[in-house]
């Protein structure tokens, strides 16, 4: 989520685009929105199932997940291919991550739960899956907080350091995910092994510039 580096200008991606239309942050927006907006369109059409909630607490979990993944994606493909114009694009896909986290456990909470602190506290305690994605929210939190230009600017180096903490918010995410399926894990297994795979593509790129 790194707010320093500033989008090219169009003629930089060497596509001559008009004044005032789509960019790729614009696009990024759009498409993280999709997910929200078909399950919208989905209950308001046919209804989400015999259980709504349940159905609304999946899918904002698993995209929570999904574009947190998918910001973390934009540091190796900068880096490896040279796309250079998609750096805004992680702080952008992280927001949105952070923002279907939100809406994951407002349903938990107030939809399922109807904020009943005892409920809350019993499941917080007795259930590890809840336990393991309360702390990717809580590591979720302070990135999303310091996202802007101006707390880079105040924090200096330890905005670096602070926002590493996004590694640990997806692994939480992960095993919250592992925990939680009952039957096919394979979509959990996907999930895993993309974060392995970037955490393997930033360790190979400190390697090699360390050599």
């Amino acid at each position: 989520m790194d707010p320093r580096i500033e989008m090219p200008a169009p003629a930089d991606w060497g596509i001559d685009l008009p004044p005032g239309t789509f960019t790729p942050n614009r696009i990024a927006i759009a498409l993280a929105s999709l997910p929200a907006l078909a399950l919208a369109a989905r209950f308001a059409i046919e209804g989400l199932g015999a259980n709504p909630i349940e159905e609304i607490t999946h899918t904002t979990g698993e995209w929570g997940l999904r574009l947190i993944l998918l910001s973390l994606a934009i540091t190796p493909a900068r880096r490896w291919l040279g796309l250079r114009w998609v750096a805004p694009l992680r702080r952008t896909f992280g927001l949105a991550g952070f923002g279907y986290a939100c809406l994951h456990l407002a349903t938990w909470s107030i939809l399922d739960l109807g904020l009943d602190a005892d409920a809350i506290l019993e499941d917080l305690s007795e259930r590890p899956y809840v336990m393991a994605g309360m702390a990717a929210f809580a590591a979720l939190v302070p990135l999303a907080a310091t996202s802007t230009r101006a707390s880079i600017k105040r924090l200096g180096a330890r905005w670096v350091q602070l926002h590493r903490l996004v590694y640990l918010a997806a692994g939480l995410a992960v095993l919250h995910h592992f925990w939680l399926i009952k039957a096919d894990y394979r979509p959990a297994i996907a999930h895993g092994a993309i974060l392995a795979l970037l955490l393997g593509a930033r360790l190979a790129w400190r390697t090699r510039q360390a050599a």
